[in-house]
């Protein structure tokens, strides 16, 4: 339990922030998954258009600090890899 004013109110915080991250980690996780049904598909065009939605989605993460740089800057490159090994 918060004995102070400042932790009530970085609790209150914590649970908000923490409701943001699920949400955001749940989408990248969506267009991971987009990413791979479209290149299992053998449809490049849809692969590449998802690929970018992902690249993208995991820029804006980064910039609100729900993952690590170096995180996106992986999956990114994995991603970039699969699509290109799939043409």
């Amino acid at each position: 339990m918060a004995n102070t004013k400042s932790a009530t109110k970085n609790a209150r915080k914590s649970i908000r922030q923490a409701a943001r991250n699920k949400g955001t980690k749940t989408r990248l996780k969506t267009l991971a998954k987009n990413v791979e049904t479209a290149g299992a598909a053998g449809n490049a065009e849809v692969a590449r258009t998802a690929a970018s939605a992902f690249s993208s989605a995991l820029d804006k993460a980064v910039k609100s600090g729900v993952i690590h740089r170096n995180t996106a800057a992986r999956r990114k490159s994995q991603v970039a890899k699969y699509i290109f090994a799939k043409k």
